[in-house]
């Protein structure tokens, strides 16, 4: 028979964000509202479009490997040499190539916890060891809901090759402010990679929010990923991308990626929606007034919502976690549950959003009944 590495055969499986069409069918409604994996709730950008019908012809052909036209783009835009450009088949297999770079069997990568929940598998399949330093609460008495950098500070040591710092984190929305996060990247050893992984900055609306740009330059052992999937809309191509100041850094991550990795159509409508920026501004700005709606609102149930500097709200349920989760989806609205811990919930629609606090009413509310009969 043949195994898998003990490794692999023990991790577990990635669980995307359920398809809003399968749960419909399976509890006979009309529709379900998907708020569990932060899309955005616009529609691809008409210039992404219309590059896509443009570039449709072109698919018997093998992508552009280098992704040069696109890598021009953000090399301009970052102000750059397209030497410190790696574009990756979304942030994610960029985080995966990064360990398959950087990482031998028995070094470690360090990151807080939770966040990402790829970073530890990607430590597994590289054969690294996971250190995982826990969050703490960002305002007293709070959840446990934000980085403690002076404590990944302390965990590193000789061992380890890589380090994650999510800002604004995911699942939990908060951010890290300027001056802990520069006294952080000053006190990490020379030869150990720091990836800010920025998938959610175009959503950052707190000015002492860093831009991990500005902190990478002038740090020859400092990254920054950034993704397309969120605020530009275009997840279903997946495609994201690497800044580094030390261009041996992101030599490194192209030599660790799979040939033709990004397609042509992504290519294509990525460098249409770094065109349309101005577009991509106004849905952001309208989707962080809704995230201050939705973020109210919740308040107002006495719920302890975080500020958020991302697409999404953090409600911190603790061991209710699970069955809320269920009584959403009971009631047709999908959220992104962490079993004990909290359930992450995308900002939607207006309408989208009501639907979910419509049914969360009714979740608590049968909840309590239920515990009250007990």
């Amino acid at each position: 028979m043949v195994s898998p590495r003990p490794t692999v055969a023990a991790m577990p499986a990635y669980k995307p964000g359920r398809n809003p069409a399968d749960l419909a069918r399976e509890i006979g409604v009309e529709r379900a509202v998907k708020l569990a994996s932060n899309e955005v709730a616009f529609p691809p950008l008409p210039a992404v479009l219309q590059a896509i019908s443009a570039t449709a012809g072109e698919t018997n052909r093998y992508p552009d490997n280098g992704a040069v036209v696109l890598t021009a783009r953000l090399a301009e835009r970052y102000g750059v040499e397209p030497a410190q450009v790696a574009t990756g088949c979304g942030a994610v297999t960029l985080c995966q190539q990064l360990a398959q770079a950087y990482n031998d069997p028995g070094t470690t990568i360090a990151f807080a916890w939770r966040s990402f929940e790829m970073y530890p598998l990607l430590a597994q399949v590289a054969g690294a060891r996971s250190r995982q330093v826990p969050l703490v609460p960002g305002t007293p008495g709070g959840a446990a809901d934000t980085h403690d950098l002076e404590a990944l500070a302390a965990a590193i040591d000789d061992s380890t090759r890589l380090v994650f710092v999510c800002n604004p984190n995911n699942p939990t929305g908060t951010a890290v402010r300027r001056a802990e996060l520069e006294r952080f990247l000053d006190a990490v050893p020379g030869d150990t990679l720091v990836v800010l992984d920025e998938a959610y900055r175009e959503f950052v609306t707190d000015p002492d929010v860093p831009d991990g740009v500005e902190l990478m330059r002038g740090r020859s052992n400092v990254a920054v990923l950034r993704t397309f999937s969120k605020a530009w809309g275009l997840a279903g191509l997946r495609i994201g991308y690497l800044l580094a100041e030390d261009v041996a850094v992101a030599d490194a991550v192209r030599r660790t990626h799979v040939p033709f990795s990004v397609n042509t159509l992504a290519q294509a409508a990525a460098v249409a929606a770094l065109a349309s920026e101005d577009e991509v501004r106004r849905r952001c700005a309208a989707v962080v007034e809704e995230r201050a709606r939705l973020t109210a609102a919740l308040r107002e149930r006495s719920l302890p919502v975080a500020d958020s500097q991302a697409n999404f709200v953090w409600l911190p349920l603790g061991e209710r976690t699970a069955e809320v989760a269920a009584g959403l989806e009971g009631r047709a609205v999908i959220t992104r549950p962490f079993a004990g811990e909290g359930l992450r919930v995308t900002v939607g629609t207006p309408e989208e959003d009501d639907v979910f606090l419509g049914a969360l009413d009714d979740v608590l509310s049968s909840l309590s009944t239920t515990a009250a009969g007990a």
